[in-house]
Parts: C-alpha cells; sequence; structure tokens
C-alpha cells in the first residue's frame, strides 16, 4: 500500500503521522499521478492547527496537501493527459501522499523541475486572481505588501510583465532581490507609507497585501479607495471596507497555470525553493517553517 500524511486531530506539527492507505482510482476526467514533489502551503499549516475551521472545515482524518507534481500512472475515461505524461495542479485528496488526483492536470515543461511546478501552483494561481480582481492596468502603479513572501514575489514579476509600475514592500534581506525583478523596493514596519510615497510620488493606483501586517488603513488612505485594496491576509478586512481573496476548490485559476509554466521555462519566473524534505519529515517541514527556519517555498518529495 502506498504511504501519505494524514492526521486524526487539530494539532502541532507532531500530529502529522506517515500512514498506509489506499491508492487513490481516477473517475472520469481525472488523472492519478505518482507523486514527484508537493508543496508546503502556509494555508496547510493553518488548517492543520484548526485555524481554518470556521471556514474550511474538515473531516478526520485530514490527508493534507494543495500542490503536486509528478507522472501519470492512471488516467479515467476523457482524461486531459495520458500514462507517461508530466503534469502537475491542485490534488483532488491531498497531495502528501506517493499518489495524488487531479482533474485538471497541467502539462509540466519539460525545463521546470517538478519542485518548482508543484511550488507554483497555489501562490501562483493566487497571484494571478488577485491581479485579475483588482483590475490593475498597464501605466498604473500597484503596491504590494509583502512581495518577499512566495505570492508577492510571483505578483511583483507578472504585473511587471504587464506593465505595470509595481512598489513592494518587504525586509531588508529581499529587498535587492525584489529591485532584480524590476520592482521599486522598500522597507516594511514602522514609517512604510512615506517610503511608498517617496518611491512612489505619482501616487498608488491599487494594493495587494499579502502580509496582514495591519497595514490595510494606510493603503486605502493611500490609493483613496476601499475597492482598489485586496488582501489575502488579514481578517480584517470588513472593518476597512477592503476585499479578501479566498482561495479554496472555488477560488482557484487553473488558468493560470499554463502561463505562470511557459515563463517559468522561459526563464521569466523565479519562485526560490527554500528547503526540500522526505515525504516521512513533513512534520519537520511544518516545525522548520512556524519557527521561521525556512526562507522560500519548502517542497515535499515523496
Amino acid at each position: 500500500m502506498p504511504n501519505a500524511i494524514t492526521y486524526a486531530n487539530y494539532g502541532g506539527p507532531d500530529v502529522l503521522v506517515l500512514t498506509e492507505v489506499d491508492a487513490p482510482r481516477p473517475g472520469p476526467g481525472q488523472v492519478r499521478i505518482r507523486v514527484s514533489a508537493a508543496s508546503v502551503n502556509p494555508l496547510d499549516l493553518k488548517i492543520r492547527t484548526g485555524a481554518m475551521d470556521a471556514v474550511r472545515p474538515v473531516e478526520f482524518p485530514v490527508r493534507p496537501g494543495l500542490d503536486v507534481a509528478g507522472v501519470v500512472d492512471e488516467a479515467g475515461e476523457g482524461a486531459a493527459a495520458a500514462v507517461g505524461d508530466e503534469v502537475f495542479g491542485g490534488a483532488l485528496d491531498g497531495g502528501y501522499s506517493e499518489y495524488a488526483l487531479l482533474e485538471q492536470p497541467v502539462a509540466k515543461p519539460e525545463g521546470v523541475s517538478f519542485a518548482t511546478a508543484a511550488a507554483l501552483v497555489t501562490v501562483g494561481e493566487t497571484a494571478y486572481r488577485v491581479l485579475h480582481q483588482l483590475g490593475a492596468a498597464e501605466g498604473e502603479t500597484l503596491l504590494i505588501h509583502g512581495a518577499g513572501g512566495s505570492v508577492g514575489t510571483i505578483a511583483v514579476q507578472l504585473a511587471v510583465a504587464r506593465g505595470i509600475t509595481v512598489v513592494a514592500t518587504a525586509g531588508e534581506y529581499d529587498l535587492q532581490r525584489l529591485t532584480a525583478l524590476g520592482a521599486t523596493a522598500v522597507r516594511y514596519g514602522e514609517g512604510w507609507p512615506e517610503r511608498v510615497k517617496a518611491a512612489a510620488p505619482q501616487g498608488v493606483d491599487r494594493v495587494f497585501d499579502t502580509s496582514g501586517a495591519g497595514v490595510l488603513a494606510e493603503s486605502v488612505d493611500l490609493t483613496g479607495d476601499a475597492d482598489r485594496v485586496i488582501t489575502i491576509a488579514d481578517m480584517a478586512a470588513a472593518q476597512h471596507g477592503v476585499r479578501f481573496s479566498a482561495g479554496g476548490p472555488g477560488g482557484r485559476m487553473p488558468q493560470a497555470l499554463p502561463e505562470l509554466a511557459a515563463l517559468a521555462a522561459a526563464g521569466k519566473l523565479d519562485l526560490p525553493i527554500g528547503a526540500t524534505y522526505p515525504l516521512a519529515e513533513a512534520a519537520r517541514a511544518h516545525a522548520d517553517i512556524e519557527a521561521g527556519r525556512t526562507r522560500g517555498k519548502v517542497v515535499l518529495l515523496p
């Protein structure tokens, strides 16, 4: 029987255990892949602790993991990929596993690693979705908070490629990297509104908050309109009249993945992989993320 990570109750990283499970079988339009890489997302940690129970309740035991890449080993009737194809996408039944099901598999370009492909899925779809929801257009100025993170890093690159002027707040250690990606990078923390105004004397048209660091009130002031601000991380959004953009199955944008994969294959999309772990060490991966011992995306390698 194949192995997967499961947990039977909410808690810390130690609730994650390696378990023998039945291999899933693909239904019509689905494929089963032998997982080569599974991305670890911050949402995985929030679900594991129970912090998302009000909006994303679970049934125990849980098989975590949203994003995977691997090789198709069984295809259901009408599936968009065939046995032997290298694909990636959102897992239907939990990605921290040796096998996973995909309903909308995307072809993995030859020049893109399995780790990078898996890492692109949720963060890439999120960046793509929010830029679409904001309606940021060529010639406008977009402020991205928390741009040093994975979602922010992709959003910077997508926006720059679309002719949008990007101002990016981040920690000192990310400023040089974001500048190289085409953003005007400014240090976050106390006094950030003044630094943003200095970096963008023409003004800020729209704001994408990935940080959840209590920046919404000032962001609304900068744009002059709460409708021009979106957060994916600040649960106080409604208090400021700001939209909260949620993911989940209903918020997925698989149409983003072929574009992101093509950009990555062409060397035009950089997404740092901070660390990789064997599947059996998923608990250590979660613990290291929570302790701040990792930077960049974390990926499990079954």
